[in-house]
Order: C-alpha cells, then structure tokens, then sequence
C-alpha cells in the first residue's frame, strides 16, 4: 500500500491532530505514506522524515467562492500528484478536500482506491444560509456516494451521510477519534494559573457560530455568580465579536478569550469543569481530551458525538445527567446556566464524573484506532 492523505493543512483542529497522529503511526510502522497539504501550517509534531507535497501555498483568509472555484484545478493538480507518486490508496480528510480526492479520481487513468473521511454533521453544520453551506452541501450529495469508502467519526455523522446525501449504507465505516493518552498522562498540570477560590470553567474550540461560545458567555452572565470563571481557548472570526460582547455584559474580569494553545492539558488538568456549547459536532475531540484530564463535561447534546461519549440513555428537554457529565439541549442558554449551578451545587457529583471518566477514555486510546484506520484503508481493494 502507497497511501496519501489529503488535508488542507495542519492548523489548530480536531481533524489535523488526527492526521498528525495516523502520519506518525504510519512512519513508525514503515507504511509508505505521503502527507499532501494546501497550506504551509504545520501546528502538530510529525517525523522529520515524512514526505510532505503541496498542491498549493494558499492563505487561509481565502474566501469561500475563492476556494471553491479552485477546486477543479486542484482536483486536476492531485490527480497528476496521485500518479506520479504511484499511490494505491487516497485518504481525504475533511469537505474540501474530499471534494479533490473523488474529483482526481476521474481525472487520470491510474487506479487508486478513494476514501474520503467526513467528521462534521453536514446536515447541521450547512444549514446556516449562504453560498459556502448550500454549495457544500451539493457537492457532497454529488461526491460522496462515488468514494470507495467513506468513514465517518460518530455513528450520529454516519447515520446523516446516509439518510440525508445518498451515501450508500455498504460504503459507510465508523471510526471514533483516538487520543493520546500518554502524552496528556505526561503533560504537567499548571497548578498557579487558576484561582482556586473560584469555580473555573474551561473550553476550547474555534471562535464561529457553529461552537456557540455565545451562548457559554451569556449562561456565565446570567447566573451573576461572582465566582464563576470561564477560560475560552481558541481562535477565530468571532473574537472581536465575544469581545464586544464581554465588555458589553461587565464580564471582564469573569470571561477570558485565551487564544490558541498547543498544550491545553496543563489548563485542563487544574480547571473545575469542561464546558462545550457546539450546535453540531462529528465526534468532539476535546470531549475525550477533557476526560482523559479527569474533567467532569457539560456539553450540548447535539446530534452527533457527545451522547456517544457520555453514553447518555434517555434524551429529555432538561439536563441529562450522566456518569460522565450533564448533556443539555442545543441553543439553551438557561438549561446550560442550570448545569452549570448543578455541578456548582454538587462537588460529589463533579468528582465521581472525574473517576468514571478515566474508565471510559480508554475505549479510545490512540494506537488501537490508528490500528483500525490502516486496516480498514489496507481492506479497500
């Protein structure tokens, strides 16, 4: 097997750890892998020696016509790419790139195996109005079902791909997100940055709409509890906006936009509580990384992922209380300031989360599930 795998860059994301971690484990384990990139960034460590191409250097302030129109082009670039590196099997994470990997298949006459790798809900995550949802949208209906394989990080995204864009039920996988135990075991706790006086509340996630930061900002507001802290780690569009907006509520000195980290574990190891706010994930990353930390969660219930993780059995329009966490409606800033207060109220509760959690991560554990990407793409023939 020759694999490449397509991905715009290696920026700050969920989808990128992943493939810094499936590149590595390939390397180690000596399988020909070629890294094909669309952006210069590379945030996440990988070996030295990976063959890394780039079908081109763009910036990633582009808009969204911009690099749709590019698509063909590209699509043209990596089918010439595919055949000169002679690749057997083609790995596509994330929309855009999926959309090159099934366009290239049809533009050359060498004969690789297509998997394209979709970690959103697409019926959720395009619903918001506009050219860049609808056009996505499309395309996915049109490209998918012509992959080889497609895998999918939660059974919730799986379910979507098939029901709502014609993906074929036989050509669906499910593959839940790994994560690196050792290293977050390894990584030390910074025990000075948190006040412990306060009850300190932290998440991570790009600044956009769909992550719903707003709504964590406005439940921090409306409990008007003055020992509330809540630490947002990341970067994004939004960030003036939620600075705004901070200064706005007099939440200066209890909400703090923090930027982007490479090591989130020594913040997450000493925090109270992992909140999440998303209004659609495929299988959120930082759910397990919070866990793995010993984190109690409060998250959305969106479609797809933390019900999963959290094994949540019975949906209500309240909190949902789990050994692992509380799970609450999408969009409901009153029930999220309401689990908020229950793990305020409930430190016995919080801790109990915090052991239960260390069970359950290890059904996640890194190098068992980048055992089975390679045996599933090594499978597609």
């Amino acid at each position: 097997m020759k694999l490449g795998i397509l991905i715009y860059s290696l920026s700050g994301g969920g989808a990128e750890r992943v493939v810094s971690y499936l590149v590595t484990y390939c390397v180690k384990n000596n399988i020909d892998v070629h890294l094909i990139l669309m952006n210069t960034t590379i945030t996440y460590n990988i070996p030295e020696n990976t063959k890394i191409h780039y079908l081109e250097t763009s910036q990633g302030n582009e808009s969204g016509i911009k690099k749709a129109l590019k698509i063909p082009l590209l699509a043209y670039k990596y089918a010439k790419l595919v055949k000169k590196l002679q690749l057997t099997h083609s790995l596509s994470f994330l929309t855009r790139p999926s959309f090159i990997n099934v366009i290239a298949s049809k533009l050359t006459n060498h004969n690789f195996k297509v998997i394209t790798n979709e970690r959103a809900f697409p019926s959720l995550q395009y619903s918001y109005k506009g050219f860049q949802s609808s056009f996505n949208k499309t395309l996915i209906k049109a490209l998918y079902k012509k992959s080889d394989l497609v895998i999918s990080n939660s059974h919730g995204n799986a379910a979507d791909l098939v029901d709502n864009f014609e993906v074929p039920s036989e050509k669906m996988k499910v593959i839940h997100n790994p994560i690196d135990l050792r290293k977050i075991e390894d990584a030390e706790p910074n025990t000075t940055f948190f006040d412990s006086e306060k009850f300190n509340i932290i998440t991570l996630g790009r600044l956009d709409i769909g992550k719903n930061h707003e709504m964590l900002i406005r439940a921090v507001h409306k409990l008007q509890n003055p020992i509330l802290r809540l630490y947002i780690f990341g970067v994004g569009d939004l960030k003036e906006e939620f600075e705004q907006l901070i200064d706005e509520l007099d939440l200066k000195d209890q909400v703090f936009l923090m930027g982007f980290n490479t090591n989130p574990y020594q913040y997450l190891k000493t925090a109270d509580l992992f909140i999440f706010g998303s209004n659609h994930e495929g299988f959120p990353n930082v759910l397990l990384e919070a866990m793995a930390c010993g984190l109690p969660i409060l998250t959305t219930n969106c479609q797809s992922g933390p019900s999963e993780i959290l094994e949540l059995e019975t949906v209500l329009d309240d909190i949902m209380i789990t050994d692992y966490g509380i799970l609450v409606p999408i969009k409901n800033t009153d029930l999220m300031a309401k689990g908020i207060n229950h793990f305020v109220d409930n430190r016995t509760y919080a801790d109990s989360c915090r052991r239960n959690s260390k069970y359950r991560i290890q059904d996640f554990e890194k190098d068992s599930i980048l055992k089975k990407y390679i045996d599933l793409v090594n499978s597609t023939t």
